[in-house]
């Protein structure tokens, strides 16, 4: 019975204004109070940023109040957090639970849509996070090294010792590849102070002092060999990159570029 909005009884006046003294027991409520009285109760449903008026029986549980709410909001009663002086319980009346006229009902929970549109640009991080651990592979195994190491070992690559420092050798470095798969070897000019970089087309002559920076890595599968890059510019793309250097020498290479080796 949700049909009328019984009022309450007026004020207590006396038709000649005189306030009447009541006896105490009147006092006592049987149900016909002001908020009792009445079978709706006007609620402010308060969900996302969003505001509903809404009218509702005051003798319908939580869990019928889910339901208005869905049809409002399209929230599906699973998915939401219905609050009013704490968690409001889906089995007790409005009435039991103390709901009054203009009652806030605050309501927490995300519609399937939203749920999807959240977990989408997660995904997207989840590749950022991917592109991220792909940097942290191995170099030997990106591809752009991969075309020049699927060539295999040059034919007369120069023999490595594993386990040992060498100095560097008298005679250049050679029998080695660069990113395009020519041929390239290495010479060092200590007394000018110069790295010349040798291709069958030319030979290209760098102070030392201009190479910011050497990395190397050993080779999957040929561990006794490595792949080296000399940073010739500001960033990675500058990156001279050359394959299959014997790994006695990469110590010394690094140094002797860096321009420790003055020091030993």
């Amino acid at each position: 019975g949700c049909g009328g909005a019984g009022g309450s009884p007026a004020a207590g006046r006396s038709p000649d204004g005189e306030e009447r003294r009541e006896p105490p027991q009147a006092s006592v409520s049987n149900g016909g109070d002001e908020d009792g009285g009445r079978e709706l109760v006007e609620l402010k449903v308060i969900w996302n940023k969003n505001k509903y008026d809404v009218k509702f029986c005051l003798d319908s549980t939580g869990a019928e109040l889910k339901q208005k709410i869905h049809s409002l909001t399209g929230l599906p009663p699973a998915m939401q957090k219905v609050m009013f002086k704490g968690l409001l319980p889906e089995e007790k009346t409005l009435r039991e639970i103390k709901v009054t006229n203009g009652a806030k009902i605050m309501v927490v929970g995300s519609t399937i849509n939203d749920v999807l549109a959240v977990n989408t640009p997660k995904e997207a991080a989840q590749q950022d996070v991917k592109a991220e651990e792909n940097k942290k592979e191995p170099l030997c195994r990106q591809k752009q090294h991969r075309k020049v190491l699927d060539k295999g070992k040059p034919d007369d690559v120069m023999p490595s010792v594993k386990g040992v420092q060498e100095r560097l050798p008298t005679v250049p470095l050679s029998g080695m590849y660069n990113k395009s798969g020519g041929k390239v070897r290495l010479t060092f000019k200590l007394e000018q102070d110069q790295l010349w970089i040798g291709t069958k087309e030319r030979t290209e002559k760098l102070p030392m002092g201009s190479i910011k920076n050497v990395v190397s890595e050993p080779i999957e599968g040929h561990e006794d060999y490595h792949m080296m890059a000399f940073q010739l510019g500001p960033t990675e793309a500058s990156y001279y990159w050359v394959y299959w250097v014997p790994t006695q020498y990469v110590d010394a290479i690094k140094d002797t570029v860096l321009g420790k080796w003055q020091y030993f």
